[in-house]
């Protein structure tokens, strides 16, 4: 669980924040997930938005407050907690009906998330490739500078070696993109997870039994991320297909990612390039 302790925050008016404070983006995959665990569990709360497009995560303020710069961040009154996956462990304690957690089964959905969150570089890259594909590599030298200085550096008081990973990841971006064989490679990973989820779901309408939980709106974000990508989900994945399409008739799950109209159209002009260019995921993959 990781709960920021005093030292890690150089932001410090969140501290005097009440109640639910949510720092988020709307295409940010993680700030999706903890969106509609939020719908779901009816909890109030209070947004701030910080513009990833333009690395407003990178700059002073936010990394003052989440020293890793990822999204999202929640504050309750007055504590900081960073990582998706451990803010929702944390608010279904915190909020405890309706249970998104089965009681007892803490230790295995940690796993289970852990596996999840393993896989976020893959689909990170994979949206860069396929969905976003930005003219210009999103981070800077100069960007990727001011994150490895700027704000405590420290996650529980110790030197955070994440930051240093995503500064890699953001250095080798720029200076290869993703590469056919590295798309591959994350694409292979997402199927043989989904084929995993699809005996998951063989003898059950949810990802671990008869009820929805936490698991189910990790992998809904992933799947609606990766179909934007041209995943081919429903045909290779028939059983994860019928329950995505469930989970997207909910207005709990489908409000948190629906595109507005120009940013539906700038994707759909990307996909049509990569057809015209033989250079969709599909033919990249071999799927």
């Amino acid at each position: 669980m990781v709960q920021l302790i005093d030292s890690d925050i150089k932001t410090r008016e969140v501290l005097d924040w009440k109640g639910v404070h949510v720092l988020h983006h709307p295409l940010s995959s993680c700030s999706q997930k903890l969106r509609i665990f939020l719908n779901l569990k009816k909890v109030a709360w209070e947004s701030h938005v910080i513009d990833i497009m333009h690395n407003e995560n990178l700059g002073e303020w936010y990394l003052g407050v989440n020293p890793r710069g990822l999204l999202p961040s929640l504050v309750h009154d007055g504590a900081v907690h960073i990582e998706s996956n451990d803010i929702l462990v944390y608010l279904d304690k915190a909020f405890p009906d309706p249970a998104l957690i089965p009681a007892g089964g803490e230790d295995r959905m940690a796993a289970l998330l852990k596996h999840e969150d393993d896989l976020h570089l893959d689909l990170r890259a994979l949206s860069f490739r396929f969905v976003f594909a930005p003219p210009e590599p999103p981070k800077s030298a100069e960007d990727l500078q001011r994150y490895a200085v700027t704000g405590s550096g420290t996650v529980l008081g110790q030197k955070d070696p994440a930051i240093g990973q995503q500064i890699i990841f953001w250095e080798k971006y720029a200076a290869t993109g993703i590469t056919d064989d590295a798309a591959r490679q994350s694409a292979e990973k997402f199927r043989t997870a989904f084929d995993d989820l699809d005996r998951r779901l063989e003898d059950s309408p949810y990802l671990v039994g008869e009820a929805l939980s936490v698991l189910d709106i990790a992998w809904f974000i992933y799947a609606n991320r990766l179909i934007h990508a041209g995943y081919p989900v429903a045909r290779l994945h028939a059983k994860v297909g019928d329950w995505y399409a469930k989970l997207l008739a909910r207005p709990e799950f489908s409000k948190e990612i629906e595109l507005p109209p120009p940013l539906a159209e700038q994707f759909a002009a990307t996909r049509a390039k990569h057809v015209e260019a033989g250079q969709t995921l599909e033919l990249v993959a071999g799927l």
